[in-house]
């Protein structure tokens, strides 16, 4: 099962940021099994929302070149306040250093925007899958197909042109 833990994409500062949102529902499935009398979002998924929005910034500054980003090392994660459904999670990843196909980060997650719920530094790798196995590759423009309109779904060229606007005024 996969789980989409980013469902808007607040701004995009390609090469150095991104902010993104969650906002926790009482229909995700896992809640029926993490704490039922007490649902929250449980602490790795939070961490994954971080994962799934700094991986955006990746795709981004290697124009969808990539099909698959993965968590390879997290650091120092630590968490603060409960994600209930009702509540929404706004992750920023901020990128510190892109180098190939490692890209590192620092992220932090708060609650209603003010309440910090978890933070952490983390490396991601990206790759092909023809990478692995060569006579995959058809598989690789399928995922990035996906991918592409996926990003368009949670507003990622919208938050790119409103950066692109915002600079070309300031600029």
């Amino acid at each position: 099962m996969k789980f989409h833990l980013i469902d808007k994409i607040e701004q995009i500062n390609p090469g150095k940021e991104i902010i993104a949102r969650k906002t926790l529902s009482l229909a995700e499935e896992y809640l029926a099994d993490h704490f039922p009398i007490f649902p929250v979002m449980p602490g790795v998924l939070m961490l994954e929302a971080l994962v799934q929005a700094a991986a955006w910034l990746v795709r981004i500054e290697q124009n969808f070149s990539k099909s698959i980003v993965v968590l390879t090392e997290a650091r120092n994660v630590r968490y603060g306040n409960f994600v209930t459904p009702g509540r929404a999670l706004t992750v920023r990843a901020e990128l510190i250093n892109i180098d190939g196909n490692l890209a590192t980060f620092k992220g932090t997650g708060a609650v209603d925007e003010n309440q910090q719920a978890v933070q952490g530094r983390f490396i991601l790798r990206s790759f092909n899958v023809a990478d692995i196995a060569p006579s995959a590759g058809a598989a690789d423009e399928r995922i990035i197909a996906q991918l592409k309109e996926r990003f368009k779904l949670i507003g990622g060229p919208d938050a790119l042109e409103a950066y692109r606007e915002t600079s070309s005024q300031s600029g």
